[in-house]
């Protein structure tokens, strides 16, 4: 019977190292899940702050070309035309 306590004592140990294991794996994991959390929160909001940089960066070209060489000033002319034609096709779609 000996031999029979040492195996059963045996597994005990086992299942309670498992045990243990399975506890620290767990808050580690929920720890891990609340950094992704945090981590996506920060990228939301770079990429928001992103965005309206690349906004406020198209402005300051536009007034640049405003005030700046005659490739900007034709740059912007070609974009103002582009959405003036843009806005005839759409008024154009609206009175068929």
């Amino acid at each position: 019977m000996s031999k029979i306590e040492n195996i059963v004592q045996t597994l005990e140990e086992k299942i309670d190292r498992i045990i243990d294991q399975f506890g620290l794996l767990k808050e580690e994991n929920a720890a891990l899940k609340k950094e992704i959390e945090i981590l996506k929160s920060q990228n939301k909001d770079q990429h928001q702050l992103l965005e309206k940089k690349q906004d406020e960066f198209e402005a300051l070209k536009i007034a640049s070309s405003m005030l700046g060489s005659n490739e900007d000033k034709r740059a912007s002319k070609l974009k103002i035309n582009a959405l003036i034609k843009e806005i005839n096709d759409c008024i154009a779609s609206l009175s068929d």
